[in-house]
């Protein structure tokens, strides 16, 4: 109830407004709006989601963004190595008596150079596979020559033994031989004169034929003696050669080549220390050497070695970090355990290194050899870093717009990844999530 006044000053009573009903009415229609805007809400959503159709976009999150990229793919394998100059040989010293002089360790030597002397005479390094077995020279025969001294040995055969033994054989005094006109007379008395002196025949000397004899002189040819031909048979001719190359280093010029005189290597050499010392009697271990190139030796293991194959290129790297191109030349045929550690048998694998120079002055220590095993390529990839796993499981990627494509994975390599999957193509844009 609420009163009225008139203009005269009177109160009248009005009529009951009834304001609870209304208030609740604007009540209602409040929730009844936020009902129809929820369920337009939903309807939406179920527009969006329905029928396999792709997720409405949600706000992006932070993070940079790459292209999905076509691109190879490569599987790259570090594996630790030494640099060196390869496993030392024993050279096969085969003269006898004192050493007198031997060389500095990782001095190098080639065609014609001496290696050590013993008894202070020279020992010489020449070129071939085939070692020094026999001393080389013409070989001497125990008959005459055919044809030499045939009249001597004639004339000493019929006059003089069988005057001789006539003589011997009668006991009597020859009869006096009758003086020719003019002169007295030979006197019976006198001793009869000596025999004449015969030659003794003197050995022949014949080539010696052999492929040892062929490396001998290719050599010596080589070093600039002439005058002879290079073949299998040592002549007069090579004598003489010889005997030009004893002067020069210095030795009794004989002709002959002794057995101790040289030693054969496949080519230029790089010494290592001395197994004597001076004083000390010559061996088989007196030197060791290895070839003057640096080359890199890989344990690697017998059960992962299938990248081991000649031919194959590799990155070494130095320990100061730069990369240097090798290939592998050669693998061992024979597997090893490990010494002193429980591990897998390995075999060396050699790696050379065409550019020597790029080694700059390091001649040995660990390195690094880094090789290609699987390959791929023409394939789409993406930083690793760019994966997200899903909720329902596997992996996906989320696009520029906040979106979420599933991204099947194949090779991982270098930080990339190679992905798959309907959604994806090349120069998509793809977030990297911080």
């Amino acid at each position: 109830m609420f009163t009225e006044e008139k203009a005269d000053g009177d109160t009248v009573a009005a009529p009951d407004a009834h304001p609870a009903p209304r208030r609740r009415r604007s009540r209602t229609l409040l929730v009844a709006t936020a009902c129809a805007v929820v369920t337009a809400v939903a309807v939406v959503g179920a527009l969006g989601l329905g029928g396999g159709g792709e997720a409405p976009a949600a706000p992006p999150r932070e993070g940079s963004t790459v292209a999905v990229a076509r691109t190879v793919l490569a599987e790259r394998t570090k594996v630790e190595g030494t640099l060196g100059y390869g496993t030392a040989t024993p050279l096969p010293v085969k003269a006898t008596g004192t050493v007198t002089w031997l060389p500095e360790a990782g001095s190098t030597a080639g065609r014609g150079d001496t290696l050590l002397r013993v008894d202070d005479r020279p020992v010489v390094l020449l070129y071939g596979t085939l070692p020094m077995y026999r001393e080389l020279g013409l070989t001497q025969g125990a008959g005459a020559e055919p044809g030499a001294e045939t009249g001597a040995d004639t004339g000493a055969g019929t006059g003089a033994d069988t005057g001789a033994d006539t003589g011997a054989g009668t006991n009597t005094a020859p009869p006096a031989a009758s003086a020719p006109p003019g002169k007295p007379a030979a006197d019976p008395a006198a001793p009869a004169a000596p025999p004449a002196p015969t030659t003794p025949p003197s050995p022949s000397r014949h080539p010696l034929h052999g492929m040892d004899v062929l490396q001998f002189e290719s050599n010596l040819a080589a070093l600039g003696y002439r005058g002879f031909t290079v073949d299998e048979d040592f002549t007069s001719a090579t004598e003489r050669a010889v005997e030009r190359w004893q002067q020069a280093l210095g030795l009794p010029e004989t002709g002959r080549v002794g057995l101790g005189d040289i030693v054969y290597a496949p080519g230029r050499i790089r010494l290592g220390k001395a197994g004597v010392r001076l004083g000390a009697a010559a061996g088989d271990n007196a030197l060791t050497y290895t070839g003057t190139t640096r080359k890199v030796v890989v344990d690697a293991s017998a059960q992962d070695a299938s990248w081991a194959v000649r031919g194959t290129e590799v990155t070494v790297g130095l320990p100061d970090g730069t990369p240097v191109r090798g290939k592998v030349a050669s693998v061992g045929g024979e597997a090893t355990a490990p010494e002193g550690a429980d591990g897998p048998p390995t075999v060396p694998v050699t790696v050379t290194v065409a550019d020597q120079r790029a080694l700059g002055r390091l001649e040995s220590g660990p390195v690094t050899v880094e090789y290609v095993g699987r390959r791929r390529e023409n394939v789409l990839a993406v930083p690793v870093a760019a994966l997200v796993a899903l909720a329902e499981g596997g992996h996906g990627l989320e696009t520029e717009d906040g979106r979420f494509v599933t991204a099947r994975t194949g090779l991982f390599a270098d930080g990339m990844v190679e992905v798959s999957g309907p959604a994806l193509r090349e120069g998509l844009k793809v977030r990297i999530p911080r």
